[in-house]
This record gives structure tokens, C-alpha cells and sequence, in this order.
């Protein structure tokens, strides 16, 4: 921060320069303060000024009111990506939208700058942390390719909660010009065996994607890894899927419980798959293919089990029967980024007193299409 302060400074006569970060929960936006050693403060995601600017992504501008000082807020992204709000005063004279936008574009520099930082300090992870993460947490959110993703053909978010000791969920994605592979895992146990029992298997199914076989065999060998480790006394549920971004076709490989609905319009229906055996169960497990399309508009929903199987307070049905048919349904005008957020949220209202007895996955796909 002591680097930027100064080069805003130099360029921009900036007079104060601010990072806050999205903590793991996505509740508080922490502040990085300078030296990193003292305490950080932080302000709600859901009522403060920084926190609108995180949600909305965009950049607003505190009315001066005859001040000689401006201040404004501008969200620190990388690729779709949200990981905290850059606040910067400069003096008003100073001020034009063509400064602003210039500032917009340094902090959307700076999100790029933060991931990069982050393979060679803890520095930003430690301050993202308003609890301690346990030890299945750490090797959860090592694994994540982050919790959102924008292009032109499509845009993600995701969420995992409790953020802080999160077990056997997980997922994964990988973007290429002519191909989007996601993957939805949630692995049995908890801890730390649930933890490493995901680590094989969403390792393994890296390694099969990175040598370009098609993907039934990417699980099939994954499958062979977390057999061969296990020997069937442990196993996970994989949902892997596809995207030809041309065509918006879909290949799809059901090994488990992770759930699929598409809001198409005001619709909201569940894709029913075939389903066949979870990773590990049985020695050489032979996996098939299904296919369907998505098309321009679509928002693809994935839940796991943590939360389609959730019981409210009469416990007569699941979240799953009606509630999130309906959650899916009212986020229908809110960006992907942060629907996950909003489906946990309604899902933490119908649970009302309730723990929660397994982690909770959602990831949001909105498909565009390419043109």
C-alpha cells in the first residue's frame, strides 16, 4: 500500500489512498492497515458504503458538498473475481470522470496485483480472517480457484459456508477459449479426512483435464486414484460438466449427490441426470456422458447436499422441496457474483435455530453465449 499511496500521489495528487478485503465469510470488508502488524478494522458488506460498492461493483463517489477533498470508492476485482473496495480522496480540483475512471482501472490493476502477491506472502490471507480457519478450512480454500470468474461468454460465483471450518466441499473450474469444465465435489467424512479425501480427488481430476482426455474418462481416472488410496472406505460425490462456448452445449458426468437447476425465465426447474456411482466406491467404475444445451440468459444453480437436504424448524421438509426453487427464483435480477451469497442467506433464515450438519455449497452460472 505504501507503493500505491505514493505513485497516486504522484499522479493523481491522491492525498489518501485505503484497501479493504473481503473476509472468506463475505460478511465484513477488512481493512489492510499500514504497517500490517497493527489491527485491522472492518465495515459490513451489507450496510456501509464500502460494502455497497463490493456488491454492486461500481464505483461511487461521496458527494463533497463544498468540500475541498473528494472521496471515492472504487471495487478491487480480478477477472469477475470480487476481492475488496479501493477508497482514495484526492483534492476536487483534481477530480474528472476521466480521473476516476483512470482509478478504476488501477484497482482492477491492483486486484490482479493482490493474487500475484498472495503465491509469495500471508499478509493478505491473515488479514481476510476474522476467525481461525481450522485445518480442513485451509486445505478447502487452497484448493478454490476463487469465488468468481467473468468473460464475455459467461460469469460465476461461489460460496462455501461456514467459511471458517468448512470439510468435504469443494469446487473447481477452468477457463479456455473453446472449453469451460466445472466440477462440483463434496466428499464424506468431516475434518480433516473429509479435507484430504477432496484434495486427492479434485487434484486428480486436474491432472486427467490437463491431459486432454474426454470427460468421462477424467472421472473414471480420478475415480482409480481415490480407489486405489481407500480401497472403498471412503468415497465423495462428483458432478463434472462441459461447456462448449460456441454451441452452448453441455457434457455432463452425475457421480453423486450435487444438485443442477436452471432458471430460464421466470422457470425454475432441476436437471435430472443419470445417476451413477461416487468416486472411490468401486474398483474400476465405468462413467458415460449426457449432454444438453444451455442457451443465451440461463442461470445454472449448483447445490450440494449441505444445502438442497437442509431442514427448517418444523422439519417436515428440506430447503430443497420448495424454499429454493423460490431463493433461485428471487435472484433472478441479482449478478452472479452475488447469488451464491443470497441463496445461503435465505437458506440461514429457513433454518432459523437449527446447526447446520454438513457444508454448504452454491455456485452460479450465468450463461451468455457467444455472439
Amino acid at each position: 500500500m505504501a507503493v500505491l499511496r505514493e505513485a497516486l500521489a504522484e499522479n493523481y495528487a491522491v492525498v489518501s489512498a485505503e484497501l479493504f478485503l473481503a473476509d472468506y465469510g463475505l460478511k465484513v470488508l477488512c481493512h489492510v492497515p499500514d504497517p500490517p502488524e497493527e489491527c485491522a478494522g472492518e465495515y459490513s458488506v451489507f450496510n456501509s458504503v464500502v460494502g455497497r460498492v463490493f456488491g454492486a461493483q461500481e464505483t461511487y463517489v461521496e458527494d463533497s458538498f463544498g468540500s475541498e477533498a473528494v472521496t471515492a470508492h472504487l471495487p478491487v476485482t480480478s477477472r469477475g473475481d470480487r476481492l475488496g473496495v479501493l477508497t482514495v480522496e484526492l483534492k476536487a480540483g483534481d477530480s474528472s470522470k476521466e480521473v476516476f475512471e483512470e482509478l478504476g482501472e488501477i484497482a482492477r490493476a491492483l486486484g490482479h496485483e493482490l493474487l500475484v502477491a498472495e503465491r509469495d506472502t500471508d499478509v493478505y490471507r491473515s488479514l481476510r480472517r476474522r476467525d481461525r480457519l481450522t485445518l480442513a478450512a485451509e486445505v478447502q480454500w487452497d484448493l478454490l480457484p476463487g469465488r468468481g470468474y467473468e468473460c464475455s461468454e459467461y460469469s460465476i460465483g461461489a460460496q462455501l459456508e461456514p467459511a471458517y471450518s468448512i470439510r468435504g466441499d469443494n469446487f473447481d473450474w477452468s477457463a479456455a477459449p473453446d472449453r469451460l469444465t466445472l466440477s462440483i465435489t463434496n466428499g464424506m467424512g468431516e475434518g480433516i479426512d473429509a479435507s484430504l479425501l477432496s484434495s486427492l480427488a479434485v487434484n486428480a481430476l486436474r491432472n486427467a483435464r490437463r491431459g486432454g482426455i474426454p470427460l468421462a474418462d477424467q472421472v473414471a481416472l480420478a475415480d482409480k486414484a481415490v480407489y486405489a488410496h481407500y480401497r472403498g472406505e471412503r468415497y465423495l460425490d462428483v458432478l463434472l460438466l462441459g461447456f462448449d462456448p460456441e454451441t452452448g452445449r453441455v457434457q455432463v458426468v452425475d457421480a453423486g449427490s450435487p444438485l443442477l437447476y436452471r432458471l430460464r425465465g421466470d422457470q425454475v426447474d432441476q436437471l435430472p441426470f443419470e445417476a451413477q456411482l461416487p468416486l472411490g466406491m468401486a474398483e474400476d467404475t465405468v462413467y458415460t456422458e449426457e449432454c444438453f444445451t444451455v442457451e443465451p440468459g440461463d442461470r445454472l444453480v449448483f447445490v450440494s447436499d449441505g444445502v438442497f437436504d437442509a431442514r427448517g424448524e418444523s422439519e417436515k421438509e428440506t430447503f430443497g422441496d420448495r424454499a429454493l426453487a423460490h431463493a433461485i427464483l428471487a435472484t433472478r435480477l441479482v449478478p452472479s457474483a452475488s447469488v451464491p451469497q443470497e441463496i445461503l442467506r435465505q437458506l440461514s433464515e429457513y433454518r432459523r435455530e437449527n446447526e447446520p450438519v454438513d457444508d454448504a455449497l452454491v455456485v452460479c452460472l450465468d450463461w451468455r453465449g457467444r455472439s
